[in-house]
């Protein structure tokens, strides 16, 4: 007979040489935080806590992590707070992209490293639940993801306002000059008003909105607002679904399935979410050895039609969403398309899930009826071809149609800072059919920044040009919109084709083909080639140093390679459990 393994303050005890002794001063310590003594013998309940002051989505976490705290005392744990690295998205240079798989090894060695039974995963901004997901997988510890919730709108001259879809549309009149230095500065001032992450459909509540999907976060909290009283309730709820988890020793694998992966992508897509999302979900799912490739997204893309009107690419806001039934009422209307027998952390399956809410009402002016989608195809498409071969991302539900099969000249920029010097110069030969170019900002050569989202030239702007298509080997913020291909891969700087791509070269974007070429002889490439210097930063020292060493491209989600898990059989196959015909 086997000894059962350690549980609570009894894991993974400290070497001294002496396993009671490690035993008698860990307790001593845990009595000297005031715990009383039949406390100690509790599950233990970690609580990750990425707060900090460079964190403007995160500032009432305080107040959740006690919510939490509350929860796991009902259900009889114990538990304990701990901190993680923060990523605040406008705080951090060069792009909290470039500490999202420094946080998510943050997260899985202090799971590992500390004695707990289940985890409570609290985040919100953008690369902070993908990075919490990544390292609470890796590490196998039960887990539930907690995440802070939306901002409330503001208001100005009658207008409601979500940061950050309206402070890019803003500050584009800005730039055009429909409005002046004293308007931008009283907009500047209502965009983002109270706690949380970004009003609109941006990463984090595109990232959350995924996580409720997977199975990772209790059904209806994905879209609570940050300042409104259920996001307190859900904190309290998920710290007692924690203690139940650590006791029910059900694990995130358990969860986190090719079927789980699916679903979550079938409401990324009907939510037209973030281009970002396909990034993150591609990591996390790459720790357990899931696959997310291109084939599979277009494949579902063609199946999911777009059903939420949320900013960017709609007129709503998170609070709307949440008003009107959240992710359990777009799962509702997906039901037919999902892997219903896909646990969650409730201990039920998807199906058990919405079983119980089959009369729930819907508000239908943000949630559209599957019989009348806003787009009878999902948000987002995969591309490849000569330009990008082993692929590129466009978000087609925030482009402009009439761009969707286009030919233009190249208009190229070598990097971020040639970009910002030359966009809106007078004498920058640009006309409203090219195609405007960034490179050497991917992942290698820039942290692959959110620069994607190339600016409308001044001059153009001022003649009224509201879109251009727009390649690059960077990312695109969620709230932001055009015809954007983002994410070309091979990058730049790795020798991919976008490295020898010159002024006045003829490009085509087809999204009838899902393909973006360079219509250049590929003996005159091969000529290039021979010619091209790699862009390579010379980092010498410390994370920046590791990160260059190790960060993938995009179809693997940027992970480091010695973070990714072997590959393991996709269970997603073709049948879904839908309702019995």
């Amino acid at each position: 007979m086997h000894d059962e393994p350690p549980k609570g303050l009894d894991r993974g005890l400290t070497h001294y040489g002496d396993t009671e002794f490690a035993r008698f001063l860990r307790r001593s310590f845990a009595l000297s935080m005031g715990h009383p003594r039949e406390a100690l013998a509790r599950p233990v309940i970690g609580i990750a806590h990425p707060g900090g002051e460079f964190n403007n989505c995160h500032r009432h976490f305080p107040e959740l992590v006690q919510a939490v705290k509350r929860g796991v005392l009902a259900a009889g744990g114990l538990p304990m707070e701990f901190p993680s690295i923060s990523l605040g998205e406008p705080f951090l240079h060069p792009t909290s992209m470039m500490f999202r798989n420094l946080m998510s090894m943050d997260v899985e060695e202090m799971i590992r490293a500390q004695p707990m039974d289940a985890v409570v995963l609290v985040g919100g901004c953008d690369k902070t639940v993908p990075a919490q997901l990544m390292g609470a997988l890796s590490a196998g510890c039960p887990a539930i993801q907690l995440v802070g919730g939306p901002m409330m709108t503001g208001r100005h001259r009658g207008e409601r306002l979500g940061a950050c879809t309206d402070c890019r549309r803003h500050w584009g009149r800005y730039r055009a000059g429909a409005i002046d230095a004293g308007e931008i500065g009283a907009i500047e001032g209502k965009l983002a008003t109270t706690a949380g992450t970004c009003a609109v459909m941006g990463t984090a509540s595109t990232m959350a909105c995924v996580a409720e999907a997977l199975g990772m976060m209790l059904p209806h909290t994905a879209a609570i607002p940050a300042v409104h009283a259920d996001r307190l309730r859900a904190a309290e709820a998920s710290g007692a679904q924690a203690v139940w988890l650590a006791r029910a020793g059900l694990r995130p694998d358990a969860i986190v399935t090719g079927k789980a992966v699916d679903n979550a992508l079938r409401v990324l897509l009907a939510i037209s979410g973030s281009t970002n999302a396909v990034l993150h979900l591609t990591a996390i799912a790459g720790r357990l050895g899931l696959p997310v490739d291109a084939a599979r997204l277009n494949r579902l893309s063609a199946e999911t039609p777009v059903l939420v009107d949320l900013k960017p690419t709609g007129s709503h806001y998170m609070e709307d969403l949440y008003a009107a039934g959240g992710v359990q009422a777009i799962l509702r209307e997906l039901r037919d398309l999902l892997h219903l027998d896909c646990l969650t952390v409730t201990g039920r399956t998807v199906g058990e899930l919405l079983d119980e809410q089959r009369e729930a009402w819907v508000d239908r002016a943000v949630i559209r009826p599957r019989v009348e989608p806003l787009k009878p195809e999902g948000g987002l498409l995969a591309l490849s071809g000569s330009l990008a071969p082993n692929g590129a991302l466009i978000k087609r539900a925030a482009a402009d149609e009439a761009l969707f099969e286009h030919t233009g000249r190249a208009v190229v920029f070598d990097t971020l800072e040639d970009m910002a010097e030359r966009l809106d110069a007078e004498d920058l030969d640009v006309r409203p059919d090219d195609v405007l170019v960034l490179r050497n900002a991917g992942p290698l050569a820039a942290a692959m920044p959110e620069a994607g989202y190339i600016p409308i030239p001044a001059k153009l702007a001022r003649q009224g040009v509201r879109d251009m298509v727009r390649i690059s080997d960077a990312r695109m913020s969620g709230t932001a919109y055009g015809t954007v291909v983002l994410h070309v891969s091979p990058e730049a700087a790795a020798g991919g084709p976008l490295a020898l791509v010159r002024n006045g070269d003829r490009i085509r974007l087809s999204v009838a083909r899902r393909t973006i070429d360079l219509l250049v002889d590929q003996a005159e490439l091969e000529c290039r080639r021979a010619a091209w210097t790699p862009v390579r930063p010379a980092a010498q020292r410390g994370y920046q140093w590791l990160y260059q060493r190790h960060v993938m491209q995009a179809e693997h989600g940027c992970d480091f390679d010695f973070l990714r898990a072997q590959a393991r059989p996709d269970d997603a196959g073709d049948g879904r459990q839908g309702d019995p015909a």
